[in-house]
């Protein structure tokens, strides 16, 4: 029985791989090493018999693990995963949502209940904690429908706006290196900037280097979806902001709807009935009389999209679609709605789903859902830069360590 290989038996895309990815300075065998004690120190094992829906592994600079909180449906996860992380951790409390979750990612252990009441030393530790804490309060959206019913909005909302703080509870106790946090673009105009400021005074605070930037989706998927993005490195470990290796990422891209629109003409039951296409008409008009910009939104397949929203069940009137052969336009369906936020075939491959993502909710529910999700593709994008710090700090660092006290061979 052959006991030992060598180089030559690994596959050649392995190898073209390996030559790639290895980090300067680190040898080739000292680099396989350091996967192969990642693989273990983790505990990974076969189930020769077990099909599970596991993730492909894939290899990063620096193998990381991270939590998930307010979790949705997993955007995090998908863009953390493709940058070679290891989820240790999920953390959401919609039943639908955590529905969706545990199928896509074979996962039944998600903590359902408050954020506010886990046991945090029951978190394991991790590199990076991940959290779009929820937005309601801060968004324009969230801020003008509760002044209209007379109700506090942002860290004045008891039931929602302090969830940033159980976010630093867990910080406190834990001490993640890395941070990843996403709110929307409004976060920091909010309150004339003063929620912002305690945001941000809480994190430097804490002795935590702090970035940040609101992105548009646009660059990676056919949607305006301007969203800010808060990075933050442990000073503990990485010492000062001009000591850490990152930067956000600069896309330039060209997406248009027909990259997610069906080839087909989908179930006449997304077209809009007279009566509502009628209503949307009127209103639109209406505001265009008073000056206003309210109004539905109507795309063919060379346009890009309006912010998909958690309300888009109720009439679709930000993103229509022109149906060649239809009297009235259509709402996305389901899926195009996924496709639009990027939860694509290239993902749903990583976790063994032939015919991408499965939906296993009400369209309701899946509207909902897609609506307040966040991109992966960005996720994906701004992990592969925070990597590259964290792999820029180890092999600069030369003590062999790698965060969390995680040995790796130097």
């Amino acid at each position: 029985m052959k006991t030992e290989f060598s180089i030559r038996d690994i596959p050649s895309e392995v190898q073209d791989w390996i030559r790639t990815d290895r980090p300067p300075g680190q040898s080739q065998n000292d680099f396989l090493v350091s996967i192969l004690n990642n693989a273990y120190t983790s505990g990974i094992s076969f189930d020769l018999f077990t099909e599970a829906k596991t993730p492909r592994t894939i290899f990063s600079k620096v193998p990381f693990t991270f939590i998930d909180l307010f979790a949705g449906i997993g955007g995090f996860r998908i863009g953390m995963t493709a940058a070679g992380g290891r989820s240790v951790f999920s953390s959401e409390w919609d039943k639908y949502s955590c529905k969706t979750y545990s199928e896509w990612f074979n996962d039944p252990d998600i903590y359902t209940g408050d954020i506010r009441d886990v046991d945090i030393s029951s978190i394991p530790d991790h590199d990076v904690l991940c959290a779009g804490f929820p937005c309601q309060p801060f968004s324009i959206a969230g801020v003008s429908k509760k002044n209209s019913l007379g109700r506090t909005h942002g860290f004045q909302d008891a039931q929602q706006g302090n969830l940033f703080f159980s976010i630093m509870d867990i910080v406190d106790i834990k001490r993640p290196p890395v941070l990843l946090l996403e709110n929307v673009k409004n976060l920091k105009s909010h309150d004339k900037g003063n929620t912002w400021k305690v945001i941000e005074k809480n994190l430097i605070d804490r002795d935590y280097s702090v970035f940040h930037k609101i992105i548009d989706a646009r660059n990676w998927v056919p949607q305006h979806r301007e969203r800010i993005f808060i990075v933050c490195f442990d000073k503990q470990i990485f010492g000062n902001e001009y000591n850490i290796d990152f930067s956000f990422p600069e896309v330039e891209g060209e997406h248009r709807l027909d990259e997610i629109l069906s080839t087909k003409a989908p179930d006449k039951k997304y077209m809009l009935s007279d009566k509502l296409w009628k209503y949307l008409q009127d209103y639109a008009k209406k505001h265009k009389a008073k000056g206003n910009g309210f109004g539905f939104g109507l795309f063919d397949e060379n346009g890009v999209a309006r912010t998909l929203s958690a309300r888009y069940y109720k009439d679709g009137s930000e993103i229509l679609i022109k149906q060649k052969g239809w009297r009235n336009p259509r709402r996305l369906t389901p899926q195009e709605a996924a496709n639009l936020m990027g939860f694509d075939d290239s993902y749903a491959d990583l976790w063994n789903f032939e015919d991408g993502f499965p939906q296993v909710v009400s369209d309701t529910q899946a509207y909902k859902q897609f609506g307040n999700a966040v991109v992966p593709k960005v996720v994906e994008a701004i992990s592969h830069n925070i990597v590259h710090a964290m792999g820029s700090h180890v092999f600069k660092a030369g003590n062999g360590c790698l965060l969390k006290d995680r040995a790796f061979a130097s």
